[in-house]
């Protein structure tokens, strides 16, 4: 089976709203595989159907080769689901989640023992496993629910933004831990993400996904390469951003909050020519492109457009201040 997960024309509506609009793609067994949308995109609806815990309003799907439909229990026991939001149980310890999981999920008696011993470790969680969950972290809670994902070996991980709201160390980890099992245990993982970083470091290939429909599909590297060129944002008085159009490397402009935002093909042989069309110049970032910026070009939107973090200019600044 070379496909762990294959879609045909997967359709959701609720009443008037079509959710998700006739999906079709494939991902490779092992492969980590990243869905980009902004709020309402279709992302979580997407996983829902796949998990079954939604059913389609047209088309199906098959995960670990069984029909998402017709078989369903075959697929829940092929899975391993880390939801959005957190579904541990407080009034148990972290070690009694994990043995309520494994029995659910028929993780055999003899090996139950080492398997949870396995995963805590594997998340930090050992020192803290007799506690009850109501005294963990956010941190802890979210490594808690990766461990219990993890628990029974699943052939397929799906994780809804897993990391979300999670300090930068803890969420290093958690990369960590999804790298391992990817390689370690040629498990294929899908995961939805906010985090573009996120999406960059781990994802063997992206789908970004855009009231509904795929809107576009590759690698890391061709998306951040399809938008054009580097990124040139100047902080001048020069309001004619037109005279910059001189320069056939340049493919994009922008103005965003005072500062005129240049989308630049080889942008060091053509920064100097630059800085003399724009006069006065009170300051300049140069920045390879990003995946946001390429998310920006297919979709118009910011990928997070309730957490203010505005265009370019807004992120070029913030990113120069935090250094």
């Amino acid at each position: 089976m070379e496909h762990a997960i294959e879609t045909f024309n997967l359709t959701k509506q609720f009443k008037d709203l079509t959710a998700v609009d006739h999906l079709n793609f494939k991902i490779k067994k092992g492969e980590i595989f990243g869905l980009l949308g902004p709020n309402g995109a279709g992302k979580t609806t997407t996983i829902s159907m796949l998990c079954t815990i939604l059913r389609p309003t047209e088309g199906t799907a098959t995960v670990n080769g069984y029909d998402i439909l017709k078989e369903s229990g075959e697929v829940r026991k092929s899975i391993g689901i880390v939801f959005q939001e957190p579904s541990v149980d407080d009034i148990l310890t972290g070690r009694e989640n994990l043995q309520l999981h494994a029995m659910w999920y028929g993780v055999p008696k003899e090996t139950r023992k080492q398997r949870i011993d396995e995963v805590l470790k594997l998340v930090g969680l050992e020192s803290r496993q007799h506690s009850l969950v109501k005294t963990y972290s956010g941190g802890m809670r979210r490594r808690l629910e990766l461990a219990r994902g993890l628990l029974h070996l699943p052939k397929v991980l799906f994780l809804d933004e897993p990391t979300l709201g999670l300090d930068p160390q803890t969420r290093e980890h958690i990369w960590e831990y999804i790298e391992r099992m990817s390689k370690e245990k040629d498990m294929t993982i899908v995961l939805t993400t906010h985090y573009m970083e996120e999406a960059d470091r781990l994802c063997d290939r992206i789908a970004i996904i855009d009231q509904g429909r795929i809107v576009v599909m590759d690698t890391p590297e061709v998306l951040k390469g399809s938008v054009g060129g580097d990124i040139i944002c100047l902080k001048t008085a020069v309001t004619d951003t037109e005279r910059f159009r001189k320069i056939t490397s340049v493919s994009n402009i922008e103005v965003e909050d005072g500062y005129i935002v240049l989308t630049v093909g080889n942008a060091g042989e053509h920064l100097q020519e630059i800085l003399n069309l724009a006069g006065k110049v009170e300051s300049v970032q140069i920045r390879p492109a990003s995946l946001d910026d390429a998310f920006i070009s297919y979709t118009g939107k910011e990928i997070r457009p309730d957490s203010g973090e505005g265009g370019i200019a807004q992120r070029i600044v913030r990113e120069k201040t935090l250094r």
